[in-house]
């Protein structure tokens, strides 16, 4: 009988995972269900895009009024994704996406059954503080659960936001042939509660705490278990490495190692994740998110119409998600990012030139690349990258600040971009917007960094951590 491999700390963990050579049983299913959380996201906030023309008309919502329900969830991600990495890192992975869920549910019943604009602020208060915590999380546990040879697969997220945003239109246009008339919305933003039901009770059921932060943790039997819950890899408890015994002996990590983030190796690193965590959030909130008012634009006054347009669109999302998966293990997720933004810019340009001066078909090939290159390239890479940049120890808190420099980006979009049109016009809105890509691609070619071209991060680390380091280095301040 074979020797059980042993376990001393996270090292030997990641390198078990990543000794697999691919996903199967039980594992597949739990990666799915971190995934769902994705879903859960994307669809709450197309719940409230695709209804925005009947709530607006029923509410008599001024400009002002749509651009704070709209920015209002990424908003509160601002300060949720920090605090959803900070709970990870505290008390685990799974804790923190078991809240977020009931949080979901909370805030889609009560803007589903809200008499007025601030019932239905105070639901998507709720859907924020969800989004802010589950996206946070739900990529860290990803990059964990993940060998590193199928690192390219957290990319999927992309392809299943779009899912997401494709389910709910759908769903929108059959509450409209069932003539449910001005309350659409209601029933579009009250089918994300049933979503986030659903996702509650199975990741409540099937979901393990991620061996890797229990091993983080010295929580090494713990660990071993989950191996074998998960993955069937039969392994042993062994000593503690140095490594493990310093984070077991240390304090909490808490927001004052996110000073690592910015220092040393993680430096550039933080820079280029956030960098396209900011563009791309920014360019789909502003013109992604609103497909469907674009879409009325094209296609002509007709929610049917507008619907399905928007649907096609969102088809090529889906197509642009499942290639950037190929695409980030073929370039390197920098420089897919990098051809990604050139290919938006490129699209926010000519749609800016020619809008409403071109035949209908042109006019709809344009927002097909725009959504192509934008969820083939930054689009997936903005979460992807953060969650494989940084060792176990600060994966949460790095996918954290990165989320919340995303958000500030959404936030610009969303709040943005009805100010911007009314001012300027549709047109000349793409081509202020163009700046954003432009950047994005200029700083992906300056930054080298790609962690799908390097080692692991757990694995390239020294014998002592990170944060361990950190610690010490603390305590030696205080002690002068």
């Amino acid at each position: 009988m074979a020797q059980r491999p042993s376990v001393k700390g996270v090292a030997d963990v990641v390198a078990l995972i990543d000794g697999l050579g691919k996903i199967t049983g039980r594992a597949q299913v739990i990666w799915f269900l971190v995934f769902g959380g994705l879903f859960l996201d994307a669809y709450s906030n197309a719940a409230l895009s695709a209804g925005l023309g009947p709530m607006t008309s029923q509410m008599e919502l001024t400009s002002t009024q749509v651009s704070i329900l709209t920015a209002t969830a990424p908003a509160l991600a601002i300060i949720f994704n920090p605090i959803g990495g900070w709970l990870a890192t505290r008390i685990g992975r799974v804790p923190p996406l078991l809240i977020a869920k009931v949080f979901a549910i909370a805030g889609a019943l009560l803007a589903a059954f809200a008499g007025d604009f601030t019932v239905v602020w105070l639901g998507r208060v709720l859907v924020g503080i969800a989004y802010g915590i589950d996206f946070a999380v739900a990529m860290a546990l990803l990059a964990e659960y993940t060998p590193a040879k199928l690192g390219g697969r957290l990319n999927l997220w992309q392809a299943v936001w779009y899912v997401a945003t494709t389910s709910n239109l759908a769903l929108a246009l059959l509450f409209f042939n069932l003539d449910v008339g001005a309350d659409i919305w209601r029933w579009s933003v009250g089918s994300a509660a049933v979503v986030a039901l659903a996702l509650l009770v199975g990741q409540w059921l099937m979901l393990r705490e991620s061996p890797t932060w229990l091993a983080s943790k010295g929580r090494l039997d713990e660990a071993v278990l989950n191996l074998d819950r998960i993955y069937r890899i039969k392994a042993v408890a062994g000593k503690p490495d140095e490594a493990t015994r310093a984070a077991a002996a240390g304090p909490a990590i808490g927001f004052r190692q996110a000073g690592l983030l910015f220092k040393g190796e993680y430096l550039p690193r933080t820079i280029l994740s956030s960098v396209i965590s900011l563009g791309q959030s920014m360019q789909y909130f502003a013109v992604g998110w609103y497909l469907p008012l674009i879409s009325l634009t094209i296609f002509g006054e007709s929610f049917e119409k507008a619907t399905i347009g928007s649907m096609v669109f969102n088809a090529f999302g889906i197509a642009g998600g499942l290639l950037s998966a190929y695409f980030g293990r073929r370039l390197g997720l920098r420089l897919s990012s990098a051809a990604g933004f050139g290919g938006v810019f490129v699209a926010l340009i000519a749609m800016g030139l020619t809008f409403e001066k071109v035949p209908t078909a042109v006019a709809f090939l344009l927002p097909v690349l725009f959504i192509l290159c934008h969820s083939a390239g930054p689009g997936a890479n903005g979460k992807s990258i953060a969650a494989l940049s940084y060792s176990s120890d600060v994966r949460a808190l790095g996918t954290g600040v990165t989320g919340m420099v995303g958000s500030f980006g959404s936030v610009a979009g969303l709040y943005l971009f009805p100010q911007i049109k009314e001012s300027l016009g549709l047109a000349d809105t793409f081509l202020v917007l163009s700046v954003v890509p432009l950047l994005g691609m200029i700083t992906c070619l300056a930054i080298k960094w790609d962690p799908m071209k390097a080692a692991s991060p757990d694995e390239a680390a020294s014998p002592r951590t990170a944060a361990a380091d950190e610690r010490e280095s603390a305590e030696s301040s205080t002690a002068r």
